[in-house]
Parts: C-alpha cells; sequence; structure tokens
C-alpha cells in the first residue's frame, strides 16, 4: 500500500510514519523544510519537500496514494488563523479529487462540531466540512482531545508565580486529556485497515480529570503538592499571552477555545459519543512533565 503523510516529523506523524514503515508500505512524507529529509529518509520513508499552501504540489504527491493522512500543521503567523486554517483544509480537499485518492484519515479536533466560537478548532470544522464534500472519498476524522504537552506552555507561570491555570475556569472543570502517541495508534489503524465508509468520526482521549487533579497531579510530580490551579478572566489570559509573544490573533483565538472548554461547549458532543480511554494517563504525563520542567530550571 502506498500511504502519504501531513506533519512532516510531528509528535503524530513520525509515529504514524514508523508504525507503516514497519508493517511494510511505502510512505511518504510531507515536509515543508528540506532539513527534514534526512530524518524522513531515516525513518525508511520518502521525503516530499513543499508546502501545504501549494495545490500543485499536493495533488502531485497524492497521485498514486491509497490513502492520506492529512492534518493542518500550526502557522502561528496568520492574520486570520480560522480562515487560514480553513484555507488549507480546501487545498487538501482539491488535491484529493485531482489525484483520484479514496480514502483519507483526517486529524481533526474535539469541538470542530462547532463552526464558529471555538478558537483554530472551529478552523478545523471547515477542513472537516471540505473533505465530507468530496464525492466517492472515504474520510474518517479523528477527533482528539485536549494535548497533554499543552501544559508545557505553563512551566514559566508555574516557576515565576508558583502557579497554573488558565481561562478555562476554576477547579473543577473538566479537561479531556489525550497524549499524541496515543493518536499516532488510532491514526496507523485506521490506516492500517482503511475499513471505513462515507464520512465519520472517531474521538480519542486518554483520560478525563479536573483542571484540579491537573494542579495537584503535575504539582506533586515537580515537587510543588500545593500549586494551585487558578482561573483567569479572559482578558487577563489574552493580556498574558500576548506579553508571552503571541500575537493578537493567536491570543484571541486561544482565549476563545479557552470560552468553549470553560461553559462546556467544546466537549459536549464529545460527551455525547465517549470512546474507550487510552493507556497513557495524566500520572503518566507527569512524569514526563517533571523532566522538562527539571530541565527548564538548568
Amino acid at each position: 500500500m502506498k500511504y502519504v503523510i501531513t506533519g512532516s516529523i510531528g509528535h503524530i506523524s513520525k509515529p504514524i510514519t514508523e508504525n507503516l514503515v514497519k508493517a511494510g508500505h511505502d510512505v511518504t512524507v510531507i515536509t515543508s523544510k528540506e532539513a527534514n529529509k534526512a530524518a524522513v529518509e531515516a525513518l525508511g520513508a520518502k521525503a516530499a519537500i513543499g508546502s501545504v499552501e501549494d495545490v500543485t504540489f499536493l495533488t502531485n504527491t497524492f497521485t498514486g496514494a491509497d490513502a492520506v493522512y492529512t492534518m493542518v500543521p500550526p502557522n502561528f503567523a496568520a492574520t486570520a488563523w480560522k480562515e487560514w486554517i480553513a484555507g488549507i483544509g480546501n487545498n487538501y480537499a482539491t488535491a484529493i479529487k485531482n489525484a483520484g485518492v479514496k480514502k483519507v484519515v483526517n486529524l481533526s479536533s474535539v469541538g470542530a462540531h462547532l463552526a464558529e466560537g471555538c478558537g483554530p478548532v472551529s478552523g478545523v470544522h471547515f477542513v472537516e466540512k471540505a473533505l465530507n464534500a468530496l464525492d466517492g472519498v472515504d474520510v474518517k476524522h479523528l477527533r482528539p482531545a485536549f494535548f497533554y504537552y499543552n501544559f508545557f506552555a505553563n512551566i514559566g507561570m508555574i516557576q515565576h508565580m508558583n502557579i497554573i491555570g488558565g481561562n478555562y475556569g476554576g477547579t473543577d472543570t473538566l479537561l479531556v486529556l489525550v497524549e499524541p502517541y496515543d493518536i499516532a495508534e488510532v491514526a496507523t489503524e485506521e490506516l492500517l485497515n482503511l475499513n471505513f465508509t462515507g464520512s465519520s468520526i472517531r474521538y480519542i482521549a486518554s483520560d478525563e480529570r479536573t483542571t484540579g487533579d491537573v494542579a495537584k497531579v503535575l504539582g506533586a510530580a515537580i515537587g510543588k503538592p500545593e500549586l494551585p490551579w487558578i482561573g483567569f478572566s479572559d482578558e487577563d489570559a489574552l493580556n498574558g499571552m500576548k506579553q508571552a509573544g503571541l500575537s493578537e490573533e493567536v491570543a484571541k483565538n486561544y482565549v476563545e477555545m479557552g470560552a468553549t472548554l470553560r461553559n462546556g461547549t467544546m466537549i459536549e458532543d464529545y460527551l455525547k459519543h465517549k470512546p474507550v480511554l487510552s493507556q497513557t494517563k495524566l500520572e503518566d504525563f507527569a512524569a514526563i512533565f517533571s523532566q522538562v520542567y527539571r530541565q527548564s530550571n538548568n
């Protein structure tokens, strides 16, 4: 089988590539950086160097593939982030149609049922919509939860303020969490089986914990058992992100997404279609978090 993987050698795409190569398949990895070529080839895959903004490049790369794995890479320089994300979805859809690809596994997100009000995830909603409109193409949308490694962004806050928090709400907000490798395992399963038809959704989660639990478990792991979770106002969260170096556009989108976590709308569809939780729990991630935290202090 011939597969094309977008996402370069990131947290999810790399293990997907490794798994498919190990299973004996022909794998091409799209990366925007020539510097990644050797790393891709070291995995046993071919590297296609180009941009997901280039429909001709995508069409040429997708041609002949039995299946494609699509994901929209981060672009913190975008001036209209949601629209940019949706545009990449349109690029994928056009290239898939032009290349004659019939099977697609697409990385989406919890909250992608929301066409507006969920920050960048509302952009991903329109990626799903573009792929769903393809005639004769079977699409499996993977909707993973909040990535554990997002908490790495809180390390500076913990070090300098001895708190952890966000505008998600107080200590009782439910967070649905996921380890990226658990996503890669599900994506690999779908790509190897290719037994999905039409357009369908699969949620992926590793653990379900409150924000208070997050503070308690991560705090204990780094020797700060009394670490408190603080719920920020949207305004304070926005200002904090901008002070940390995020653009106004990106910060506003993240604040919007945090607000949907706080009011529960981001996970409302997930709660109606809850999956079997994967193996990697918050306590497992806490051990990794502790290592990164201590290294950042050195």
